[in-house]
């Protein structure tokens, strides 16, 4: 447990370490907001056997980690505050800090890199498009019009009126988009770390910050764009994307162009968490990128 430092007082949060390799150390920044670390579980099967040192992270709010009420502290600056006081706590540095983030994990780790670079020996944005507002075009532009119209109707009903607690709401998200752009495992065998996290996810963070569902943004990150700033990454950077994924795989393919350093890494199979439905491409390009850091 590292004790953090906020505006609102002192709080806990949850790390836990596998491996040792002085030279390469992971920190795994979760999705969400909101989530768990449990969405990693599945790096236990590759990642030890590769030498690689990495850390499982519950942020503040998150399963494992204090969990305090107080809507203040779901801010996008606080967040990267927090990695930063983690990072310290934990001893990483330069020589050996390589920064994960799958997901809203991507948007944290993209603004650490952009206010605390000179920390980082590399960085993994797996899952997560530079700007909200293109994110949201992609999902209007190209992922709605293949679902079935009269669900998306009523999905759209559902927010409307602001009932998205409603399970019929989560229902449908299941079957007709979770199912086709988060994980492509049909639902009745999809691992148990998903079903896990998902069970886990504190809704007061996850609304405030993402909205109600993952077919598109409208939180308060609804206007976040760090496109422009991509230059400034001059770290070794990894972009993950993959074809059936809510996020657009040509733009992450484009975030890799602009980075000094970027590279990209695609995954045909994969959706949202290619971890769990395309582990046969996530993970050897992950542990190849990891392994050429210098």
């Amino acid at each position: 447990m590292v004790p953090i430092t906020t505006p609102s007082g002192e709080f806990l949060v949850w790390t836990k370490r596998v491996g040792t390799n002085p030279d390469l150390k992971v920190l795994l920044l979760h999705g969400g907001p909101g989530a768990t670390d449990e969405l990693y579980e599945s790096f236990d099967v590759w990642f030890p056997g590769a030498g690689i040192e990495y850390y499982y992270y519950d942020q503040l709010g998150s399963w494992r980690s204090d969990q305090p009420d107080d809507p203040s502290l779901w801010d996008l600056s606080r967040f990267v505050d927090e990695v930063e006081q983690v990072r310290q706590a934990l001893g990483l540095d330069a020589s050996n800090f390589v920064l994960f983030g799958q997901s809203w994990g991507g948007i944290l780790a993209m603004e650490y890199a952009l206010h605390h670079q000179v920390n980082l020996k590399g960085l993994v944005i797996s899952n997560m498009m530079s700007s909200a507002p293109l994110y949201n075009a992609y999902a209007t532009d190209v992922l709605m019009p293949t679902m079935d119209q009269a669900v998306l109707a009523e999905i759209k009903k559902f927010e409307a009126d602001g009932t998205t607690d409603d399970p019929r709401y989560e229902q449908l998200l299941m079957e007709h988009h979770y199912a086709h752009h988060v994980c492509r495992i049909p639902l009745a065998e999809w691992p148990d770390p998903v079903t896990r996290a998902i069970s886990h996810i504190n809704p007061a963070i996850y609304v405030s910050m993402q909205g109600p569902s993952e077919l598109g943004l409208s939180g308060t990150l609804e206007d976040w764009d760090r496109s422009g700033d991509l230059h400034a990454v001059e770290v070794p950077t990894l972009v993950i994307g993959a074809t059936h994924d809510t996020m657009d795989p040509a733009h992450m393919r484009w975030m890799s162009e602009q980075l000094p350093q970027g590279s990209y890494l695609h995954c045909p199979d994969g959706s949202h968490l290619s971890q769990f439905d395309d582990p046969q491409h996530y993970f050897p390009g992950l542990i190849r990128f990891l392994h050429s850091l210098k």
